[in-house]
């Protein structure tokens, strides 16, 4: 009986969260699976976001639309940046959700971090993520933290890198072709 009543509140407590997302990435540049393990703990809100949208296949075929080398790939664009559409408007949009509210905290943006993008306002984020190539402090404690690259560092390192002080990814971007939840 005892059993049965756990069993019963783990289910009407709602969806675990996600423990991480296998990205399976392919392109002129990266090919190859990114594994992330979300900081459930961290950031609950974000992560609760990014695993819905990823369980919906929203995230499947969005390209990385902005990547600056020595400094981080974006993608997340559920709206404008899926591989196909006028790239012109990709990383404008979002998802349908509201935005979030920011979880900022002291997990630094070091390599392979993975932070939410957004616009001028902290409250601003929803579906746009971001991985770091390189360490950068100046975004610590500005942007929330969502998880970090625990396998497949190497190919995020081989994204095709945009050109100009924006990082715009011209031609064929590398994408997103899938992504999973881990539970």
């Amino acid at each position: 009986m005892r059993n049965l009543l756990v069993a019963l509140l783990c289910t009407l407590a709602g969806p675990a969260l996600a423990t991480g997302l296998d990205i399976q990435v392919a392109g002129e540049g990266a090919n190859g699976t990114v594994h992330v393990e979300l900081l459930d703990d961290v950031a609950p809100g974000h992560v609760q976001r990014i695993a819905e949208l990823a369980r919906e296949g929203a995230y499947d075929d969005v390209v990385f639309h902005r990547v600056i080398d020595g400094f981080m790939a974006q993608t997340g664009d559920v709206e404008f940046g899926k591989f196909g559409m006028d790239m012109r408007r990709a990383g404008t949009g979002g998802s349908t959700r509201p935005d979030l509210k920011a979880e900022f905290s002291d997990v630094p943006f070091d390599r392979g971090a993975v932070g939410m993008a957004r616009s001028a306002n902290p409250d601003s984020a929803n579906s746009q993520f971001f991985i770091m190539f390189a360490p950068a402090p100046h975004l610590n404690g500005q942007y929330t933290v969502v998880g970090r690259v625990t396998k497949g560092m190497d190919v995020v390192d081989a994204i095709k890198r945009g050109s100009g002080r924006n990082g715009e990814v011209t031609g064929q971007p590398d994408r997103m072709v899938k992504v999973s939840v881990t539970d």
